[in-house]
């Protein structure tokens, strides 16, 4: 791994990363700070107890003013308090008050590090430092990151470079993580290395790539901070810094978001990939295939326009993405979570940038209906790619929306959900009839009757877990859904039904047997 000698100074233009060394005196500095905030307990559990529930659920939504009231409060000032203080509230303390709070790095060392720096008799900070915690595949896990300061401290519009921490598509990628065992990964578009330092949990090397040098470095510091020893890092675009290279798992929140090209829009580089519409996600999609090892996997986190023509529907968003993943040739699984109008989109990217409302957000706003309008933009999707260079001859092809409610555990589920999506695919339908199946212990069934009916006009399945999927029944998937305790084979079970409703056994089994296959990849049902 490699360091810079802070997280915010620059490299010169002329050195590349892979010619910086790590200094024993910047890797002692970091031991410290390591150190001082496991001993000041620095930690979700304790700042959420310093502050209350309230004032966390604040956090959360951009407002810092009910901690900072928590705080004052307290009769007396924690080392957690003021670290919370500076690092996570954005605010300065008293010197002697913040070198209380850091003994072993001392004040000088964290000037070093370029996380403070003093003004008169106060420390304000420079980076924005605070606790993770988390709960993935190898168990519960807790990191500190840091990332450059939001907008609340920094109270305007952000620095293109900007190095953002972690945040809402963060934490999706992260929880959608698969945790199967690899010898490399590569994380696409770092940012602040959180993937990275995710992935480096299943894979025995990382690597991490950016376009940005201030993001590798911010990255490289948080792996070393958090004693991750098992990541390179390396400047470049996309998949340049790693041309030849195959990896059993790449993830990526790419630089996704959809901006006009044009003059004066600031472009983020954490969030904008300098191109037009949703080709970055597209050119993702398509160099995946060259970079994966076989039985490889890619997860990544994308947007996609809707357009229109003449006030019709020229193309759905999810038939682009479709196209994309029909032309890679691999294993795909994409979910729409959410779509957005033209407009709406606009106000939140621009807002996220730090913009306020007035006549430069007014400007923004009509360059970005302007490129819309342009294109027949109307609409833009979000949602997860799972790609994965096939196992055989048949193809995963599953495009879908599923916008409501989500359980945890998603990383685990779509391991399974592809594990089982293999086994079916190789079962005959014969073979299939063999099986004894079991119903998932999250999933129950909804009956609705019209009063005075004896039978149910509605049949639901629900799944308490994951997607939170429905599934609608109708008498015969009801009913084999019901007897799917292990104890009989599908076949068995199918059997039964056909007698009892009075119908043809085979046409049955034909009309049963898709829907079981599905209901077995969506992990309703389980094999025994």
């Amino acid at each position: 791994m490699h360091l810079n000698c802070s997280v915010t100074d620059d490299l010169p233009e002329t050195e590349e990363p892979s010619a910086i060394e790590e200094s024993p005196e910047i890797t002692e500095l970091i031991d410290r700070l390591r150190a001082d905030l496991l001993a000041a307990r620095f930690g979700v559990d304790t700042l959420a107890t310093l502050w209350g529930s309230e004032a966390d659920a604040a956090l959360h939504r951009g407002q810092r003013v009910p901690a900072f009231r928590a705080l004052a409060a307290l009769p007396r000032h924690s080392r957690a308090a003021t670290l919370a203080t500076v690092f996570v509230l954005g605010a300065a303390v008293p010197t002697e008050r913040f070198a209380e709070a850091i003994p072993r790095l001392g004040l000088d060392g964290a000037r070093g590090l370029r996380l403070v720096e003093t003004a008169g008799d106060t420390v304000r900070p420079l980076v924005d430092l605070r606790p993770y915690s988390f709960v993935d595949g190898t168990g519960v896990g807790s990191w500190w990151i840091a990332s450059d300061l939001g907008e609340l401290t920094v109270g305007g519009a952000l620095r293109v470079d900007h190095v953002l921490g972690v945040g809402g598509a963060s934490t999706t990628l992260s929880g959608l993580m698969l945790g199967t065992p690899v010898e490399a990964a590569l994380d696409l578009g770092t940012g602040c290395g959180i993937q990275a330092m995710h992935a480096a949990r299943h894979a025995v090397r990382v690597v991490a790539t950016d376009i940005s040098q201030r993001a590798l470095n911010f990255a490289s510091f948080n792996a070393r901070l958090n004693d991750i020893r098992n990541i390179e890092f390396r400047l470049g675009s996309l998949f340049e810094p790693v041309a030849g290279e195959r990896f059993g798992h790449i993830v990526s929140n790419p630089p996704f978001v959809i901006t006009p090209r044009t003059a004066g829009v600031p472009a983020y580089e954490y969030r904008d990939g300098g191109m037009v519409g949703d080709e970055l996600v597209r050119s993702v999609v398509a160099g995946v295939a060259e970079h994966l090892a076989p039985g490889g996997t890619a997860q990544l986190l994308g947007n996609w326009e809707y357009r229109v023509a003449g006030g019709l529907r020229q193309q759905d968003g999810l038939d682009r993405v479709r196209e994309w993943v029909e032309l890679s040739d691999l294993d795909a699984w994409v979910v729409e979570r959410e779509v957005q109008g033209a407009a709406a989109y606009a106000e939140t990217w621009i807002r996220d940038g730090g913009m306020r409302p007035g006549p430069e957000f007014d400007r923004l706003y009509g360059a970005w209906l302007d490129d819309f309008e342009e294109r027949g933009v109307d609409r833009i999707g979000f949602g997860y790619l799972t790609l994965r260079s096939p196992m055989g001859a048949r193809r995963l092809r599953r495009v879908e929306r599923l916008d409501g409610p989500i359980g945890s555990g998603l990383g685990i589920h779509i391991a399974e959900s592809l594990a089982d999506w293999d086994w079916q695919a190789g079962l005959s339908d014969e073979e299939l009839g063999r099986t004894h199946l079991t119903v998932a212990v999250d999933v129950t069934e909804e009956r609705h009757y019209w009063p005075g009916a004896e039978d149910p006009t509605v049949m639901t399945l629900r799944q308490g877990g994951a997607f939170g999927r429905t599934v609608k029944l109708d008498t015969g998937l009801a009913a084999l859904v019901g007897a799917c305790d292990g104890e009989l084979s599908v076949r068995a079970i199918i059997a039964a039904i056909a007698e009892l409703l009075e119908v043809d056994q085979s046409a049955l089994a034909s009309d049963l047997l898709p829907r079981v296959r599905d209901l077995v990849v969506t992990g309703f049902l389980r094999r025994r």
